[in-house]
């Protein structure tokens, strides 16, 4: 099979980390007899350096033009004095739109081999975790209405979460199709006992739970969901909310992991093509250091194989090299603390992943 895959690069360690996962697909493809076409374009700070925009009409076209997109990450200190609509992580919110993604599936697994660097008790993590974040991703907060004023205190800003039940219906469905291909239980996060745009995502999920009585559904509050991941990750299978709690508890979750250079993500909307990026950011801090790791961006690639080019060997090809290279004992800098395990660079993470490949 054939497919295009534009790359979105963007700042920092994302030139790095997305070339490494590139070279992982060239290997996958040759592997299993397939040919992938890779396009890149430009996001975010480079993009505002060359053209004066974060997100450019030539990138939209050509992201729209592929078969899925490869995203590394956006932003640094060099733009963060820009005007908000002007920097480089509006690119990202642009681009999602663009694309109609309105879903982000964020996975959060506790690899065994990396038990040891899981910040939580090791009687809570006895049996490990695997969760689901279905994050809406294109509503609420984010995109609402937005502004400053005088107020009674003298100039304020505010911005507006609003969310439609058709908004709500659909983010609902991919949750529940989800877990019926995991262990049939979805936990919906909202604040219902204060917010009202959460009261209309509660009863919204209710009525969809009707068409799946199969799943088990129970509803959390956003401030007890934040206690109850790190007091007892497991209860968890697929979780759903809205765009900023998922934000915040996807973060979090990734530090249970043991570190959110490991965790990918798949934004997705009703068509195949998606845009797939690991959940962390720039680190400009290490940018250009050959210190990155690039494994959250592998395996975003492969959850592109899986969710857009329905190629599931071969994404099972790519997890197995993965998990393979942890339970050798090869870490990175972010996994090998006080380990005295001498850590790879980025170079040579791929180097042996392709090899397990």
């Amino acid at each position: 099979m054939e497919f295009n895959i534009a790359l979105l690069r963007g700042d920092g360690i994302g030139p790095e980390i997305v070339d490494s996962a590139v070279e992982v697909l060239k290997k996958t493809a040759e592997k299993f007899g397939h040919k992938f076409n890779f396009t890149p374009y430009l996001i975010g700070g480079a993009a505002i350096d060359a053209t004066g925009k974060p997100l450019p009409e030539e990138t939209v076209e050509g992201c729209l033009a592929s078969d899925s997109v490869l995203l590394g990450a956006v932003g640094g200190p060099k733009w963060d004095n820009l005007p908000g609509d002007q920097r480089p992580e509006k690119a990202l919110l642009g681009i999602r739109s663009a694309l109609g993604l309105f879903t982000n599936l964020r996975p959060a697994r506790l690899y065994k081999a990396l038990k040891d660097s899981c910040p939580l008790r090791p009687d809570i993590v006895a049996n490990g975790f695997d969760l689901m974040m279905v994050r809406e991703l294109t509503g609420g907060i984010y995109f609402g209405e937005r502004g400053r004023r005088q107020g009674k205190y003298g100039e304020e800003a505010y911005d507006t979460e609003c969310y439609s039940k058709m908004e709500i219906e659909r983010i609902a469905k991919v949750a529940f199709e989800t877990a019926r291909k995991r262990n049939k239980n979805v936990i919906s996060i909202d604040k219902a006992n204060v917010l009202e745009s959460s009261r209309l995502w509660r009863a919204t999920i209710h009525e969809i739970a009707k068409d799946y009585p199969d799943v088990t559904c129970t509803d959390m509050l956003v401030d007890n969901a934040a206690m109850q991941l790190v007091k007892n990750p497991a209860q968890f299978d697929v979780v759903v909310t809205s765009n900023m709690f998922g934000d915040i508890l996807s973060d979090e979750s990734s530090q249970i992991t043991g570190s959110i250079g490991m965790l990918p993500s798949a934004s997705l909307g009703s068509a195949k093509r998606g845009m797939y990026e690991p959940i962390h950011g720039s680190a400009p801090d290490i940018a250009g250091q050959n210190k990155a790791n690039p494994i959250a961006t592998i395996l975003s690639a492969s959850m592109m194989l899986r969710y857009s080019f329905d190629l599931e060997k071969e994404a099972d090809a790519i997890d197995a090299a993965v998990d393979k290279f942890l339970e050798l004992g090869y870490r990175t800098a972010d996994l090998a603390g006080n380990t005295g395990v001498t850590p790879l660079t980025t170079t040579e993470v791929t180097e042996k992943i392709l090899e397990l490949l």
